[in-house]
């Protein structure tokens, strides 16, 4: 597992469907500054797979649509959580530990919490680097304050997650689903643990009418399979994007992104395509 380590790189009542309505219709409250008329602020918080797909265009994609639209959706990249103090994972039990075991208007170890990210933007995608595919078995002993990388682990914190975003209404969230590992990177059973795991995420966890919604970053790196495409990777024992595959892909998340903010992420392609 070391050497693995070193891959890291009910409904909610009237009150929810009011300021859901308000949002997907154009016409959240501007006061907050994330909003005003056609303008949206993004933020894009990623590590080492996310860089790759950000530097393969996404901002200059924004600047053509604001160019061609007048819509001006300005979008900001940032590590999360960075190296230093917090520590370079971006596992679900991260997101959950610093967004959920440590809410509040307070950093958590000089990370912002989603009350400090919310207040400046409007929409928050966010993603896992490959590390998250590396799964082990279950144990029959869920935890959702563990670190081990375990489908029931996982599940917990993905449901804790997605009540957490849910406070949010007027913020809409993107998340990618989970990188894939290259067959060199990895093994069958840990490959189909996080096949199973994203399947679920896509087909329990997500639902329709609330301010959460998926790229299926993983769809496009397997095609279905169990692995990142040798194709589509660094290289065989490299699970980072390929430039080619990066530049493909980098327009569809861009897409997905519009979609969501324009009302259609719960209709159109969870892949942008």
């Amino acid at each position: 597992m070391r050497q693995r380590e070193n891959l890291r790189c009910g409904f909610f009542g009237a009150p929810f469907l009011i300021a859901w309505l308000i949002l997907h219709s154009g016409c959240a409250p501007s006061g907050d500054g994330k909003r005003e008329g056609d303008e949206m602020k993004i933020v894009f918080l990623h590590h080492s797979t996310g860089k790759v797909i950000w530097d393969a265009g996404v901002k200059r994609w924004f600047e053509e649509y604001r160019r061609e639209t007048g819509r001006t959706y300005r979008i900001d990249e940032a590590a999360f959580p960075r190296r230093s103090p917090y520590g370079w994972s971006n596992g679900p039990y991260d997101y959950w530990n610093i967004w959920v075991g440590n809410a509040g208007p307070k950093k958590y170890m000089k990370e912002p919490t989603l009350e400090i990210l919310t207040k400046k933007y409007g929409v928050i995608v966010w993603k896992h680097c490959f590390p998250v595919s590396d799964i082990a078995p279950d144990t029959g002993e869920a935890d959702i304050a563990s670190e081990a990388r375990r489908v029931e682990n996982y599940k917990l914190q993905y449901i804790a997650l997605k009540e957490k975003m849910r406070e949010f209404p007027e913020t809409m969230f993107l998340v990618w689903t989970g990188a894939a590992l290259t067959a060199g990177a990895t093994d069958e059973d840990s490959a189909r643990r996080a096949r199973a795991f994203f399947e679920w995420v896509r087909g329990e966890w997500d639902e329709k009418g609330d301010n959460i919604y998926l790229w299926d970053f993983r769809e496009l790196e397997t095609e279905g399979g169990l692995y990142l495409k040798d194709g589509y990777a660094a290289g065989p024992s490299d699970p980072h994007p390929g430039e080619a595959f990066a530049r493909r892909v980098a327009p569809l998340l861009c897409r997905r992104i519009v979609d969501v903010i324009e009302g259609r992420g719960d209709e159109s392609s969870l892949t942008g395509e």
